[in-house]
């Protein structure tokens, strides 16, 4: 997809992080406190990222997550801008820019703290399946 057609589908705050790599104010994502049952996407393409089995609070000001959702749908890239040396998370399917990755996390099962901004994601609450009563005569 085009630039121009980013910036249709996309929210000005969406297409500036999630193209131009940009980051939102911490404690500011409208995911921040979300603790819902169920999976969080992409934004930009409706890729599944990450499940509320693993998000956590990292007391960072950005939704937290010590595990992916499936492997492939999230990428690792090397980020040395902005002075650091950092690992830029990545949508396995449309490259959109998501948060980054660090080493930091010690009381999650993987060690890892997945920071990603809430402009980049969009949540799918699990389906409560109704069950209904038969009814004998």
């Amino acid at each position: 997809m085009k630039n121009e057609e980013w910036k249709k589908k996309l929210t000005k705050e969406q297409y500036e992080v999630l193209r131009m790599k940009g980051t939102e104010r911490p404690f500011t994502g409208k995911l921040l406190h979300n603790k819902k049952t169920g999976v969080y996407k992409c934004a930009a393409c409706g890729n599944v990222l990450f499940s509320s089995e693993t998000k956590f609070d990292s007391e960072t000001g950005w939704p937290s997550f010590y595990d992916v959702a499936r492997r492939g749908n999230v990428k690792l890239k090397e980020d040395i801008g902005l002075g650091m040396k950092r690992v830029e998370v990545v949508c396995g399917k449309c490259g959109s820019h998501l948060g980054h990755v660090f080493d930091d996390a010690y009381n999650m099962p993987t060690g890892k703290r997945y920071c990603i901004n809430s402009a980049c994601l969009n949540f799918e609450a699990e389906k409560k399946i109704k069950v209904r009563k038969s009814k004998r005569k």
